[in-house]
């Protein structure tokens, strides 16, 4: 085998990608030449087509995903077994003319991890945020949280937006944890999300596990997706808010909340 092709072996070997998939995606990324894997495959000589590896007309494996009918034609596309960092080093491949420099090396990895972070919300709920932080208390005036960071990504470009969550309500009998809120805001923020429902989402929460007399959230954040293409509006900010109960209902609840959400400091400042 060639130096190249002892380096795929160490290279998927130590990345765990034993498949025949990782061994073709790491090939198809680096560009090497791979006629001399044909031992591998028990043919003299081996040779990329559009569909994968082939030697002459007979198809030795296709792309990662894709699955071949009888007469050796593309049937139909599956990703679902091939492991996340190879599809991002694919993209890689696909964008960036030099992919083989040293600070790419681990990229692909590195994005698997981040992604996993940025959209953990998925694996929490509300009940999880909240916990045993439930408690009696007669109070029933509002009470707000505001100020809370957040962060969350697009679904639309796959773009981060961020900003600010104001989040309060007036308690019937029960009072949350003031932690309470901003977990709940991590819950909903930590997915592919749009704004909108972020806001109604966070909203549904604090009215579904303490059951009070109204609840209020806004929400303030720059879209990156507004930013840094498309438009290009670098002062641009989205605010959207969500109401149950008496924030709906008396309009005097609805200003104090947003009196107070907004006062003492600049929007998104």
């Amino acid at each position: 085998m060639t130096r190249a092709s002892i380096t795929a072996f160490r290279y998927v070997s130590k990345a765990g990608i034993l498949s025949d998939a990782g061994l073709l995606l790491f090939f198809r990324s680096r560009r090497f030449p791979i006629r001399d894997l044909g031992g591998y495959f028990g043919v003299p000589e081996a040779s990329f087509g559009p569909r994968g590896i082939h030697s002459g007309a007979r198809q030795l494996l296709p792309l990662p995903g894709v699955r071949m009918s009888g007469d050796g034609k593309q049937s139909e596309t599956d990703l679902s077994q091939v492991p996340f960092e190879d599809l991002v080093r694919e993209m890689i491949v696909r964008l960036d003319p030099d992919p083989d420099r040293e600070g790419m090396d681990r990229t692909p990895e590195r994005v698997a991890k981040a992604m996993e972070f940025l959209t953990r919300g998925y694996q929490m709920t509300p009940g999880d945020a909240i916990g045993d932080g439930v408690f009696e208390e007669r109070h029933h005036n509002m009470v707000l949280v505001k100020d809370i960071e957040l962060y969350s990504m697009c679904e639309h470009h796959l773009l981060p937006f961020f900003g600010k969550a104001h989040v309060a309500y007036i308690p019937d009998g029960k009072i949350m944890g003031l932690s309470k809120a901003a977990r709940l805001v991590e819950v909903y923020s930590r997915r592919f999300q749009v704004q909108e429902r972020l806001t109604e989402q966070v909203a549904q929460a604090v009215w579904d596990t303490i059951q009070p007399m109204g609840v209020g959230v806004v929400v303030e954040a720059y879209h990156l997706c507004m930013m840094m293409r498309g438009v290009e509006k670098q002062n641009s900010k989205t605010i959207t808010s969500a109401m149950r109960g008496v924030f709906l209902s008396d309009k005097k609840t609805r200003d104090e909340f947003l009196r107070l959400s907004m006062a003492g400091h600049v929007l998104l400042s």
